[in-house]
């Protein structure tokens, strides 16, 4: 049994010309202005966006060709390593200097440095972890503990006329470990516990310990008086380095 319902008719405008209802509807509304300011000397911007573009009482930015990073000339800029303070022209001739123990040049170190003792340590640490050991802190302290007591024996007993700083004794102790640096490299091709051993680790520490002497002898006041006892701190660090 079906059942019939009563749709209603749709009337569509004649002509496409809709009603006054529906173009009442379709009348695109004004867009919105905020109320302008009293004050004349305050920037008024328009949100119609319509309109043409919103004027300012602000000057348009200028880009001039010579600006940072922009046409400069890098050929007058200093190496990165130089403006962070790494000479590696002096710490070369630092090295040089140091592997000959009968020639060292003290004028060389007038300029302490810490780039090149940092370079000696990490490559002594290297080796003795290609030894299978991790000695990094243990080196670091021990070189740290040997300026320290280095720096406070050699004021107290020069007095008012010391002028041994504590960055001077880091950088020289730091780049006399550079014999201690070439003894573990060629442990790693010694056996260990013989006499050959020995007699190597005896000749590196005593001339890592001439040379420290002799450095500090030239560039310190009154180092002369006090040679035993930079001798003594230099022979003590090399030995407990060659204990590792």
């Amino acid at each position: 049994m079906s059942k019939e319902f009563n749709v209603p008719p749709v009337v569509f405008p004649s002509g496409g010309n809709p009603g006054p209802a529906a173009a009442q509807r379709r009348l695109p509304t004004a867009p919105f202005q905020p109320p302008r300011p009293a004050n004349p000397s305050i920037p008024f911007m328009s949100f119609d966006v319509g309109s043409a573009a919103a004027t300012t009482s602000f000057p348009a930015p200028q880009f001039s060709g010579n600006t940072i990073g922009i046409g400069s000339n890098f050929d007058d800029e200093l190496p990165l390593l130089e403006e962070l303070g790494i000479n590696t022209k002096q710490i070369w001739n630092k090295t040089l200097s140091i592997l000959n123990p009968f020639r060292v040049n003290p004028n060389l170190h007038e300029d302490a440095d810490l780039s090149g003792p940092f370079l000696f340590l990490m490559g002594f640490g290297l080796f003795q972890l290609l030894a299978g050991k991790i000695h990094f802190g243990i080196i670091l302290g021990w070189v740290i503990v040997a300026s320290l007591f280095l720096y406070v024996v050699f004021n107290m007993l020069a007095g008012r006329q010391g002028n041994l700083d504590l960055y001077r004794c880091l950088s020289l102790i730091g780049y006399c470990m550079l014999p201690l640096v070439i003894l573990s490299a060629f442990s790693l091709f010694v056996p260990q516990g013989g006499v050959v051993i020995f007699g190597m680790a005896a000749a590196f520490v005593l001339w890592s310990t001439r040379v420290c002497t002799r450095l500090l002898v030239e560039l310190a006041s009154c180092g002369d008086e006090h040679r035993g006892l930079i001798a003594a701190d230099q022979l003590l660090a090399g030995y407990l380095n060659t204990c590792l």
